[in-house]
């Protein structure tokens, strides 16, 4: 069985994307990020699934974007509310972490090279999502080049990266589909960007909007 390296934020993309990697016969190993973010309780989140969902194993890198701020994820900003839809689909909202999907592809690259790995799994979504440049198909392709140029197994012919996407083009309404007939636990899952001290959902973020779009266009209940 082939090993992969899933990107896993604990959110409902990454864990539909962790268990179809597991449908097509991949070793996952999930790898989250404790970047400073305020919404720090998706890590908890993201050990649910891993273990739900069976990951070989669930790594957690340390790596402080806080220090750098500039997003309302990891400084003292206020995270937008209650937008309309139409505002969540246009513009860059100040919810984007600054380089963000690059430096965690970047770390799922250096696993992936130490597990003889050739395949990467990230949620990144080009629909339904707050217009992040980083979630876009030609960064991806772009990286997924790059990706190919940079480790030492790559030079040697060893492995030739693939990043998978599987969820890029799809609405979110098609992926709480997609994720109900691969039997991912809603229940364990954590999308808000800004939840409360117990740890529960604002309901009013640009990501709990969304989520909620697409379990009403579903027609599945959210549990």
């Amino acid at each position: 069985m082939k090993k992969a390296v899933c990107l896993l934020s604990g959110g409902l993309d990454s864990a539909t994307c962790l268990a179809l990697a597991r449908r097509d016969g991949y070793v996952c190993y999930a790898l989250s990020f404790d970047y400073g973010q305020r919404h720090r309780v998706e890590l908890d989140a993201a050990a649910r699934v891993a273990t739900s969902l069976g990951a070989e194993r669930h790594l957690v890198a340390h790596i402080g974007l806080n220090a750098f701020g500039g997003s309302a994820l990891t400084a003292d900003l206020a995270v937008p509310k209650a937008r309309s839809l139409d505002a969540i689909s246009h513009g860059i909202p100040v919810t984007y972490v600054p380089a963000r999907n690059t430096i965690f592809l970047s770390f799922a690259l250096a696993w992936a090279e130490v597990l003889e790995s050739s395949d990467i799994f990230i949620g990144v979504n080009a629909l339904d999502y707050s217009g992040y440049p980083d979630c876009r198909p030609e960064f991806i392709e772009a990286y997924e080049r790059m990706a190919n140029l940079a480790t030492k197994a790559g030079v040697e012919g060893r492995t030739r990266v693939h990043i998978h996407t599987p969820l890029i083009q799809l609405s979110k309404a098609q992926i709480v589909k997609l994720a109900a007939e691969l039997g991912v636990p809603f229940g364990v899952t954590h999308s808000c960007y800004d939840p409360g001290p117990d740890g529960r959902p604002c309901g009013q973020c640009d990501s709990c909007l969304l989520r909620r779009k697409g379990f009403e266009e579903a027609g599945i209940e959210d549990r």
